[in-house]
């Protein structure tokens, strides 16, 4: 958190939008680790249980948006604060796809087990990857929480890794439907909820850049993995 100000109240309002973020994430990492839970036992009753839990991630992102506009127009908020303020904003955004990502493998989830046709596909690849992803969304909060923007760069880096397990799965699945063409249909939900997978690993990435550009003020977009993290642990 930023240092302290003449206002106490202004202290409050910062306070405040970073521990609703912080609320909104805890929703949002239930859902994914629902979703993940239902998709390895394609649980139809867990998966409606995140989708009815959508439109709470949704209030979330609304209530939390019109603090920062509050702030931004009755305390004008400059340097670090302002970048505090944008970051949390952008965070909750990409915290809601996160939970629409949520909303989108639990309604495949719900389609697969309602077909009911039968399909032999080795879905490791998804299971690893949606651990994988869950992991970096717990560990961006954190790092957002702390203002850490050595754990946020490692995090960065460490997204390489779910989208090399996406790659790997789409590979082999190719495979499963060229041998038996009657799984094409089921196939390609389970292609969605990978690419949800993915999706849910780049929006804990994002938040990760956010603590960095708070903490550092720097836009990390184009800047290599390496030396991301050789200029966040200065």
């Amino acid at each position: 958190m930023p240092d302290k100000h003449l206002s106490s109240q202004f202290d409050a309002d910062l306070n405040n939008i970073n521990a609703h973020l912080l609320e909104m994430g805890g929703l949002v990492e239930s859902q994914v680790a629902k979703v993940m839970k239902a998709f390895s036992s394609m649980d139809a009753e867990l998966a409606d249980e995140v989708m009815q839990k959508e439109k709470a991630v949704n209030d979330y992102e609304i209530a939390i948006d019109a603090e920062c506009a509050e702030i931004l127009a009755r305390r004008q908020p400059t340097a670090k604060d302002l970048r505090l303020v944008m970051g949390v904003s952008k965070a909750i955004s990409n915290l809601e796809r996160v939970g629409d990502e949520a909303d989108h493998i639990a309604a495949r989830i719900r389609k697969i087990v309602d077909v009911n046709a039968p399909y032999h596909i080795n879905v490791a690849e998804i299971r690893i990857a949606g651990q994988m992803a869950l992991g970096l969304l717990r560990r961006s909060l954190d790092a957002f929480a702390r203002m850490d923007s050595k754990a946020a760069a490692q995090i960065v880096a460490d997204d390489i890794e779910i989208d090399n397990e996406f790659r790997g799965f789409v590979r082999k699945l190719n495979s499963y439907m060229s041998e038996d063409p009657r799984i094409i249909s089921t196939a390609l939900e389970i292609l969605f909820i990978a690419k949800a997978v993915e999706r849910i690993g780049d929006h804990a990435k994002n938040i990760s850049e956010f603590v960095i550009y708070v903490d550092k003020g720097m836009d990390v977009r184009h800047i290599p993995h390496e030396k991301l993290i050789e200029e966040a642990n200065k």
